[in-house]
C-alpha cells in the first residue's frame, strides 16, 4: 500500500447540532494533523459537490484550493457556496481546523447572503458577514479548544434561529431539506406558476431544484452504500434502481459528476485513501 492509501492517526471529528438548530446547521467537521507527519499525497482534501454553504477556521496551519479554484485560501475566515462539482484543497503542513455547514435558505434568512451569487466560489468571509457573525468568527478564533468553539457557535445561532422562527427542519438528509424547500416555494402566495417557483428555490437555495434533487438522490444512494458494503460486494446495478437512477450508468455518471470518481472507484478510495477523510466521517 503506498503513501496514498495509507490512513493516518489524523484526529477528525464530525458534529451535529441540537435538534433547534437542525433546519439552519448541518454539522460541523474539525481535523487536527498536528504533530502528524503526512506525505503531501496524504494532505490533500477530497469534497463531493455540495448544497450547502460553509464558514472555515484556520486554527492552525494553512490550505490551498487546486483545480478550478486554484490557489490560497482567502483566509482568517472562508465562505464557500453551493458546489456543482468536486473539489481538492491541500495543506500546505499540519493544520488544525473547522468547516461549519448551514443550509442556504437559513443563511439567508440570518445574513440576506443571496447563496446563488457564490456558487462554485469561495471568498472573504469579512467581504460578506454583518458585524456580529464577524465577532462570532473572532471569538471561535481566539477560543482555547474545540469544545468551546463549538458552543460559541452554537449559542450565536440559536437565539437567532429561534427569532427567525421560520417554522422548518429539522433536516437530518438533503432529500427532507430539498422537499420542504419545493413545497414552501409552491405554496407561497407571492406566486405559484412553475417558473415562478423555480426561480423562487433557486433564490433561496442558490442552485435549481433540478441540481438539488441530483444532490440528494446522490447522498441517498452514499448512505445505502455504506451500508451494503458491509454485507459484502456491492450490486451497482441493484442499487442504482433501489435509489431512482435510470440504470447502472446512470448511477456512474451522477456519482463521477458529484464526487469525480466511478462508485467503485470512490469506494474503494474511501476505504484506503486518507485524503478521503470527509467521506469517512459522514458514514
Amino acid at each position: 500500500m503506498n503513501d496514498s492509501a495509507t490512513l493516518s492517526t489524523a484526529r477528525q471529528r464530525l458534529w451535529l447540532p441540537r435538534l433547534a438548530l437542525a433546519g439552519c446547521v448541518r454539522a460541523a467537521v474539525l481535523r487536527d494533523t498536528t504533530g502528524l507527519e503526512l506525505t503531501e499525497a496524504q494532505r490533500h482534501n477530497h469534497f463531493p459537490a455540495t448544497p450547502l454553504v460553509s464558514l472555515s477556521w484556520w486554527f492552525s496551519g494553512s490550505s490551498r484550493m487546486l483545480g478550478d479554484e486554484a490557489g490560497p485560501m482567502p483566509a482568517p475566515f472562508v465562505f464557500a457556496g453551493p458546489f456543482t462539482r468536486p473539489s481538492v484543497s491541500v495543506n500546505e503542513g499540519p493544520v488544525h481546523a473547522m468547516m461549519l455547514m448551514l443550509l442556504p435558505d437559513a443563511l439567508r434568512t440570518l445574513t440576506g447572503i443571496d447563496a446563488q451569487a457564490h456558487v462554485n466560489r469561495l471568498s472573504d468571509a469579512r467581504t460578506l458577514l454583518p458585524a456580529p457573525w464577524l465577532a462570532m468568527c473572532e471569538a471561535v478564533q481566539a477560543a482555547p479548544d474545540d469544545e468551546t468553539r463549538l458552543q460559541l457557535i452554537e449559542d450565536f445561532l440559536l437565539p437567532l434561529w429561534t427569532a427567525a422562527d421560520p417554522g422548518t427542519g429539522p433536516f437530518l438528509r438533503y432529500h427532507d431539506w430539498v422537499q420542504a424547500v419545493a413545497l414552501r416555494a409552491a405554496t407561497s402566495p407571492a406566486g405559484r406558476s412553475l417558473r415562478q417557483v423555480e426561480r423562487r428555490i433557486k433564490q433561496w437555495a442558490g442552485l435549481p431544484l433540478r441540481e438539488l434533487r441530483a444532490l440528494s438522490r446522490a447522498e441517498r444512494t452514499f448512505a445505502q452504500v455504506t451500508a451494503a458494503v458491509a454485507q459484502g460486494p456491492v450490486n451497482w446495478a441493484e442499487q442504482a434502481e433501489a435509489v431512482g437512477y435510470a440504470d447502472q450508468s446512470h448511477l456512474c455518471r451522477e456519482t463521477r459528476r458529484v464526487t469525480g470518481f466511478s462508485p467503485e472507484e470512490l469506494r474503494r478510495r474511501i476505504e484506503q485513501d486518507e485524503s478521503f477523510w470527509v467521506y469517512r466521517l459522514w458514514e
